[in-house]
């Protein structure tokens, strides 16, 4: 997919959409942090049978995230009805016209025609699923994300939190992970990310994101802080001061 469509999303709105039953939980807050980088992900829905215990480990992180659950029985044995509850509800999204563009996640080739649909009325739609996902469903949306580099993802993010220097309060709250997370939402194709950018992906992951909270009154001398971590720039355009934020390696 072109780049320009990609960035011209960056403030579009986007639906979220799961098939719990095709997806992973331990994922959820990466999944969040890929779709944001295309748009604000406004409509958050987990779809499944909430009977049974197969969901159970959804109910936490939905909640931390503000994801909605969507009941959906299963009437028939060993047959998933998910996807017909998906696939009407993403319709109905579509044709409300309340959204600039979906998220499915999922590995399930039931979607394909959904994801085809979708971009065939010009509206962007991304993919996240695992690799063993059928090519056909891949090929159908514009960009498609495998779970497989979510993970190593998670695994970075959960090194640097744990092996940063400097002294910690016991109490007091990391916010390494959530600005990592939000530098790679941010995070345009010369590594930099506009510090703006940044502080618009941190609310859309933390809406009670708060510099104040560990101990700074701006984000810019709260990201400098971990120069270990960040490098920041500074720029001066048209009488206005402009920061940039890159990740070291």
């Amino acid at each position: 997919m072109p780049d320009d469509k990609i960035q011209t999303l960056s403030r579009n709105k986007i639906a979220m959409l799961i098939d719990g039953d095709n997806a992973q939980a331990g994922l959820l807050s990466q999944m969040l942090v890929e779709a944001g980088r295309h748009g604000q992900v406004t409509l958050r829905r987990i779809y499944g049978d909430w009977t049974t215990n197969s969901m159970n480990s959804w109910k936490e992180t939905l909640n931390f995230h503000a994801f909605q659950p969507i009941q959906q029985f299963r009437y028939t044995v060993g047959k998933n009805a998910t996807d017909s509850a998906m696939i009407i509800d993403a319709m109905d999204i579509l044709h409300a016209g309340v959204v600039d563009g979906f998220c499915l996640v999922s590995s399930d080739s039931d979607y394909t025609r959904l994801a085809t649909r979708i971009r065939e009325t010009g509206i962007f739609v991304m993919g996240i699923g695992e690799k063993k996902t059928p090519k056909p469903f891949v090929n159908a949306c514009d960009l498609f994300v495998y779970t497989e580099n979510l993970v190593a993802t998670k695994r970075s993010t959960t090194h640097l939190k744990t092996h940063k220097g400097g002294a910690k309060k016991k109490d007091e709250p990391d916010p390494l992970p959530l600005l990592t997370q939000a530098f790679e939402m941010a995070v345009q194709q010369d590594g930099w990310a506009p510090l703006s950018s940044m502080g618009n992906a941190l609310y859309q992951l933390d809406p009670a994101f708060d510099p104040r909270t560990y101990g700074h009154k701006q984000l810019s001398k709260m990201i400098s802080k971990f120069k270990e971590r960040f490098e920041i720039r500074i720029k001066e355009f048209d009488g206005s001061t402009l920061f940039h934020v890159k990740l070291k390696e």
